[in-house]
């Protein structure tokens, strides 16, 4: 069995992407995707994403991580497959899609894709770091002197004294200005430090805010693999219409034999 596979990144964040939407790419096979994933011996990416059909909106994502088991929300593959999605011509320039934690919206130009995440309504703060799900769980540490960080072995030390049991995606964040952070981010599921990480992303937009090291709400994060914008409307106990913003681009395509 032949299928057609295309490459695509969001600031470095890549994946494989699948039109699955004649259901038979076997999506149970957890180690033939992390085989696809794999950076050595397969086409190499950080996730897998299959598009497949929806009842009520324009299209389904099933995201897997590289480890290939079906994870939660992913913030750049969800703007990356918005880009997959209209060069499928599903829609014209705004769309609606399902994805594990509900409905997202996104609007596209040019390459650059704003995605509408989840509302969110529990951070917790302590001293040592603030925690809190955008569509998938992050712990965000401030620290001195960002690039000099050990962000692999802190990371994982972090997840086993704190996370052991479900895992947790780990940020490092250093202050630019008031309202431009850089980001390096331990990603759970690829078990590495990732280029970029969109929901990362909109994890330390909004403890920033949060915690009072900005009063903008429109951040900006300075990422391994470029830039990434998060836009939002502050509440006392909550933050709503959140918007990732940030380029998804088309990399390669090819043919897999299954």
């Amino acid at each position: 069995m032949t299928m057609t596979f295309h490459k695509y990144q969001g600031t470095g964040n890549d994946f494989i992407i699948i039109d699955n939407r004649n259901y038979i790419f076997p999506k149970k096979n957890s180690s033939l995707i992390a085989s696809l994933c794999d950076r050595h011996f397969g086409i190499g990416a950080d996730g897998l994403i299959l598009l497949e059909d929806h009842k009520t909106v324009d299209f389904s994502m099933i995201y897997f991580n590289a480890d290939g088991h079906e994870s939660t929300m992913c913030g750049n593959g969800g703007r990356c497959i918005v880009a997959f999605a209209k060069e499928l011509k599903l829609f014209k320039k705004t769309t609606t899609f399902y994805a594990i934690d509900g409905i997202h919206s996104a609007e596209i130009n040019s390459d650059k894709v704003s995605l509408k995440m989840i509302n969110v309504h529990d951070i917790l703060v302590s001293k040592e770091f603030i925690f809190t799900n955008t569509g998938s769980p992050h712990h965000i540490e401030m620290v001195e002197n960002l690039d000099d960080i050990s962000v692999i072995e802190k990371g994982r030390t972090i997840i086993d004294s704190l996370y052991s049991s479900e895992g947790c995606n780990i940020n490092f964040v250093e202050q630019l200005d008031h309202q431009t952070f850089k980001v390096r981010t331990y990603e759970r599921g690829v078990e590495d430090e990732t280029l970029a990480c969109g929901t990362g992303a909109t994890a330390v937009a909004i403890a920033m805010y949060k915690i009072g090291k900005s009063d903008s709400n429109h951040i900006k994060l300075d990422v391994l693999g470029g830039h990434l914008e998060v836009q939002f409307i502050a509440h006392e106990e909550s933050f709503t219409d959140i918007i990732l913003s940030g380029p998804a681009q088309f990399v390669f395509k090819g043919t897999l034999n299954l």
